[in-house]
């Protein structure tokens, strides 16, 4: 087995055994050739929830400061991510922000399954903010499947602010991929505002959260 495999299979048992998450729709997961996971954004948890209870390998972005730390603490940090698949980011850099949507797209290219959070950062109020649409340039360029996710209940794992988690109930909704056509990185602005609209829409469906029409901002500590 794997490291990948390993951390994966041990952080699903203890999701499993401390949490008892009801996960819905896994079904709807593609079997084979790349997949784009979008889902709300509530917990710093969620990445790692959705990456232990997908049946495929799901990537996706961690703060770069998650692979850089020093001592015990560090190590630990930086092999857990990487055991799970996580891509180190700059945040709050276009040019890294920028790079960082061709890596999700060369793993596409490759036929394996990415993550990104439309919101681009955690919703503080339990409200689902406006998409921002780099999920959709992905789905136009690539004609990869986008499989929306609803979490419920992720934020009561760890409170914004709390450094420890608390084991809580929550629920993992999957719903059925939505296609779009593949056109390329050539298309129009207004066909990714579209895409990243329905693709929110699916989310609302799955997660039942009240929606907000402008985006997310980041807390200047984030």
């Amino acid at each position: 087995m794997g490291v990948y495999d390993l951390t994966r299979s041990t952080t699903r048992g203890l999701i499993a055994g401390l949490c008892r998450p009801t996960v819905e729709g896994l079904h709807h997961v593609p079997k084979t050739g790349p997949f784009i996971v979008a889902p709300n954004h509530l917990s710093f948890l969620d990445s790692v929830l959705v990456q232990a209870l997908m049946p495929r390998p799901v990537a996706f972005f961690a703060k770069a400061e998650y692979f850089t730390g020093t001592g015990i603490r560090g190590s630990l940090m930086r092999s857990f991510f990487e055991g799970v698949g996580s891509i180190p980011v700059e945040r709050g850099q276009q040019a890294a922000s920028v790079a960082a949507l061709k890596t999700l797209l060369d793993l596409l290219e490759q036929g394996d399954g990415v993550g990104i959070y439309p919101e681009g950062t955690r919703s503080r109020d339990g409200r689902l903010y406006r998409g921002r649409t780099g999920v959709g340039w992905l789905a136009l360029t690539t004609g990869a499947p986008v499989v929306p996710v609803g979490l419920i209940g992720t934020d009561a794992l760890q409170p914004a602010g709390r450094r420890g988690v608390r084991p809580q109930h929550f629920t993992l909704r999957i719903g059925e991929p939505l296609v779009f056509a593949r056109t390329g990185p050539g298309h129009p602005l207004p066909a990714r505002r579209n895409a990243t609209d329905t693709i929110m829409d699916s989310i609302a469906a799955l997660s039942g959260q009240e929606r907000v029409g402008h985006y997310n901002q980041s807390p200047p500590a984030e």
